[in-house]
């Protein structure tokens, strides 16, 4: 088995491969799906904010949310990635990983990794290549 693991992630869909080495094309282990992650705001949050009274006590106003829903969602999925990785790390299924994800998401990912799993990133591009082909993502790897 393959010790190099390939991650193409955004906020709603993760797939992880393996490669043999350089020439050898991309197998595909999983495919991880995050509906929440494609979801509006408003289907995310059940109702509105909270109102509260000034100190005063003559007006009111909304509260705001401590959270955008939509980055509380790609939090949570990218935690669910690296709680994924660490897990594999552990067992000893990938001694090497390359992170390729959306921009935004890159960096929100690489938050949630271990120290040890970071350890083993050896290569990131921040392109969304999530739904590209197999053939297509592999042009990337070795530019």
């Amino acid at each position: 088995m393959s010790k190099t693991w390939v991650v193409t992630a955004e906020s709603s869909r993760a797939r992880i491969f393996a490669i043999e080495n350089r020439i050898s094309p991309l197998r595909e282990l999983e495919d991880i799906a995050h509906a929440e992650g494609r979801a509006r705001d408003q289907d995310l949050v059940s109702d509105r904010p909270g109102r509260a009274v000034d100190r005063t006590g003559e007006t009111r106003h909304a509260m705001e949310r401590q959270v955008d829903p939509k980055r509380h969602e790609s939090e949570l999925f990218a935690k669910r990635i690296a709680e994924r990785l660490e897990l594999a790390r552990g067992k000893g299924e990938c001694e090497q990983l390359i992170l390729i994800a959306a921009p935004e998401f890159l960096g929100v990912l690489r938050q949630h990794l271990s120290a040890n799993t970071a350890k083993l990133v050896n290569k990131t591009i921040d392109k969304n290549l999530v739904q590209k082909t197999e053939a297509e993502i592999r042009q990337y790897l070795f530019e």
